[in-house]
């Protein structure tokens, strides 16, 4: 199929597709007139990347991932890196966690610090 089919049945746009392509996540067939020829297995990837993407996976990690992902669900087939890859995306998130919190705390404490506003509900 070609690229705005797949833009189409996917819901990815032609930009992004490009972007994927040009990152190596994508690669289609090229037709004799050099248009891309993507076959159904593209739209399967496309799911999986989007299903790592959702689960805030960078793109360096979902290009490593890629390949151990066998469906549209969270099931992964045994890859060298997978665990690593998976606990350092863990880390990353309990370390913005931690971040929020700290931030969260300080503006409470800003709040906290205010005069008492008479009028306010």
């Amino acid at each position: 199929m070609k690229i705005g089919e797949l833009s189409r049945r996917s819901g990815v746009s032609v930009r992004m597709l490009r972007y994927y392509e040009s990152e190596g996540m994508l690669a289609p067939s090229r037709t004799g007139a050099g248009y891309r020829d993507y076959d159904v297995a593209a739209e399967e990837t496309l799911k999986r990347i989007r299903l790592l993407s959702s689960a805030g996976l960078t793109l360096d990690s979902i290009r490593q991932l890629l390949p151990c992902v066998r469906s549209d669900q969270p099931t992964f087939e045994p890859c060298a890196e997978l665990r690593t890859i998976l606990s350092r995306q863990v880390q990353l998130i309990d370390t913005r966690m931690d971040a929020l919190d700290r931030s969260r705390r300080m503006l409470v404490k800003f709040l906290g610090n205010l005069p008492v506003d008479p009028g306010a509900n």
